[in-house]
């Protein structure tokens, strides 16, 4: 009998793992927002490490989250480190590409809880008085998150980190 549930724990795993070599390597997730502000004011939230705190849901949701800032001040060229040992964990990010209150590109690269690297592109689009902000990150899709990928849809699960960051920048912006 033992070796009988042994042998069918034993295909059931070697089953979802040569399932999560099939998942894409790569991933993107993008949500949108409209913020009644204009494009200058967002792409000051965003352009500008520092202002991330008020705003970026890792920085909020992780108390042991503690930043570091190196490079430009803002835009091309600055640079933030963060450590925490809850679940922000450890990374650099940098901005990469600066357009005027239009766009943004940051490259992200955890180290902790795995390594991964990625983009995020926040665009900025005027919608009457209002601006149209969408945040996509691009990136690799480390096995880890295949083998949760075969349980979790993984859209879902990281787009609400982008909904509730989208959402902190549009309480900001507004006021």
């Amino acid at each position: 009998m033992f070796p009988r549930i042994a042998i069918i724990i034993v295909a059931t795993v070697a089953t979802v793992l040569i399932l999560a070599k099939t998942r894409p390597d790569t991933i993107r997730i993008t949500r949108s927002t409209v913020v009644r502000a204009s494009p200058d004011r967002i792409f000051a939230l965003i352009n500008d490490f520092h202002n991330w705190v008020k705003w970026a849901p890792q920085d909020r949701e992780d108390p042991t989250m503690a930043r570091s800032y190196s490079g430009a001040a803002n835009g091309v060229g600055a640079v933030s480190a963060w450590e925490a040992t809850g679940s922000a964990g450890t990374g650099r990010m940098s901005i990469t590409e600066s357009l005027a209150s239009s766009k943004i590109s940051v490259t992200v690269d955890f180290v902790k809880p795995f390594k991964a690297h990625n983009v995020n592109q926040f665009t900025l689009e005027p919608v009457g008085s209002s601006t149209k902000v969408t945040w996509t990150m691009e990136g690799t899709n480390v096995y880890p998150a295949k083998v949760m990928s075969l349980f979790v849809d993984m859209d879902r699960m990281m787009g609400k980190h982008f909904e509730a960051g989208l959402d902190n920048l549009k309480v900001i912006a507004e006021k």
